[in-house]
């Protein structure tokens, strides 16, 4: 019986492939056809002769100033964010705050960046705060979560000692808690601090700035030695990115 249901959930796979194409209209013989691989050939071979006039470096310039820029503040402000709404989502105020903390959390996190950047256009206009609000919103529900847990599963013994020797929940907090927690809540920074890097060149694509927002130009005009050049930027601000947080996290983190 067993072996039956396999054979007819893979011919039911198997018969969805070519309805898939038929309900989708995709006409594969055009497709590939000569006429179709010559303009897509002409098209990707625009890409490879990249724009590097000075005035269009300039550009970039400005662009991957103002992605990296929205990349921190989003992060840091979605540190802040996060991390208030963590103390309530790790229990630390009653069951009721628990229980909607964490209900807006999941909310925060489960809107994606792209959707949170249109909203943000259109009540903050185009350009860069668009983008450092939709990163700061969905982020803070990410680290939030993330924090919470981290609170959750740090051993209580400290900041019950600074509690007894007649500190308050704010000094027990900072300095019972924080020190043992602060180094994951670092990485957990660092790591989502990569992760905006790249969805703020995305987010330009909704207009909220950034060397996204020059891609998307043009990409629109068709001018695809500047997308060219635009990529590889996006490549180099990435992995620069990439090498720094880990450095960092090799110095301050594990060290």
């Amino acid at each position: 019986m067993r072996r039956a249901g396999n054979l007819a959930l893979l011919l039911a796979l198997i018969a969805a492939v070519p309805a898939s194409f038929r309900y989708l209209q995709i006409d594969l013989p055009a497709l590939f056809g000569a006429d179709s691989l010559e303009q897509m050939g002409d098209y990707a071979g625009g890409f490879l002769q990249p724009d590097f006039s000075a005035e269009h470096l300039r550009a970039i310039g400005r662009g991957a100033l103002e992605t990296l820029a929205m990349s921190a503040i989003g992060t840091l402000l979605a540190a802040a964010l996060g991390l208030l709404l963590a103390l309530p989502a790790g229990g630390r105020c009653g069951l009721l705050a628990q229980g909607g903390a964490r209900l807006l959390l999941n909310a925060l996190r489960a809107i994606p960046e792209l959707v949170w950047a249109a909203l943000m256009v259109l009540a903050a206009g185009l350009g860069p705060n668009a983008g450092t609000l939709a990163l700061a919103v969905h982020t803070a529900g990410v680290l939030g979560r993330l924090f919470a847990e981290a609170l959750e599963n740090t051993p209580a013994e400290p900041a019950e000692a600074v509690r007894l020797a007649g500190g308050g929940r704010i000094a027990a907090f900072c300095y019972g808690t924080l020190p043992g927690v602060w180094p994951q809540l670092l990485a957990y920074m660092l790591y989502r601090w990569e992760n905006n890097i790249r969805m703020a060149s995305v987010l330009g694509f909704v207009g909220a700035g950034g060397l996204g927002q020059m891609l998307h130009m043009s990409l629109s005009l068709f001018q695809e030695a500047q997308a060219s050049t635009v990529i590889l930027a996006m490549l180099a601000l990435v992995l620069g990115v990439d090498a720094l947080s880990g450095w960092t996290r090799q110095r301050w983190v594990r060290g």
